[in-house]
């Protein structure tokens, strides 16, 4: 396992030695998009409304607070929490999103599958994943929030622009192998099980 520290933008380069089970840390911008955000984007053909190449997208909901109504065209706000949304809730559309801005890092909760992991083979991207149940600390590590995006979605929908230092740790679940940890892991369980179901049957027996 190795640890290392990203700052955006990213390129290809920064992650062609990161394997499964590495841990990241990154620093710089990240953007916030889920459902309604993949949606806007490729369900209606909305143009995003920043430049992503080489930003990470964070699959989250946080819960912001207004500090600040001044200037009303762009009020201030503080992070309360910003805890990770299940990834595979994207993974039918994952890989247009990643041709279609160009975001290198895909953040979120628990694995995603196949269609993700061959279009970060193909196009030089990672998925990892942030601990889940760390919300609170999540919001910690987000220095400054620089404004949001389609907030007619609702809060934990909008697209929220965010600078973030040392976020993390981030545990590479895809890389840009292909590889992805959660399928290995799911392998060797499936492997264990039988194995383990095997030996047990030799020692238990059930009674008609």
């Amino acid at each position: 396992m190795t640890e290392k520290h990203l700052s955006t933008p990213i390129n290809t380069a920064d992650l062609a030695e990161l394997r499964i089970g590495d841990l990241v840390y990154l620093s710089g911008r990240l953007v916030t998009g889920r459902d309604a955000v993949y949606q806007r984007i490729l369900g209606r053909n909305c143009p995003p409304p920043l430049e992503m190449a080489g930003l990470a997208i964070y699959h989250a909901g946080p819960i912001m607070r207004k500090i600040s109504a001044i200037p009303p065209e762009n009020p201030s706000w503080e992070a309360i929490s910003a805890g990770p949304t299940t990834s595979m809730r994207m993974e039918s559309c994952q890989e247009e999103f990643l041709e279609l801005t160009g975001t290198r890092l895909i953040i979120g909760k628990g694995g995603m599958g196949a269609k993700t992991a061959e279009a970060c083979r193909r196009l030089g991207a990672i998925h990892a994943v942030f601990p889940g149940g760390c919300a609170v600390l999540a919001a910690a590590w987000i220095t400054a929030i620089e404004g949001v995006h389609w907030l007619d979605l609702g809060m934990g929908e909008a697209m929220w622009r965010l600078q973030v230092r040392d976020f993390g740790p981030l545990i590479v679940s895809i890389d840009t192998a292909g590889n992805n940890l959660f399928d290995d892991k799911k392998r060797l369980f499936m492997e264990r099980k039988d194995k383990a179901l095997e030996n047990l049957r030799l020692y238990v027996q059930f009674e008609a």
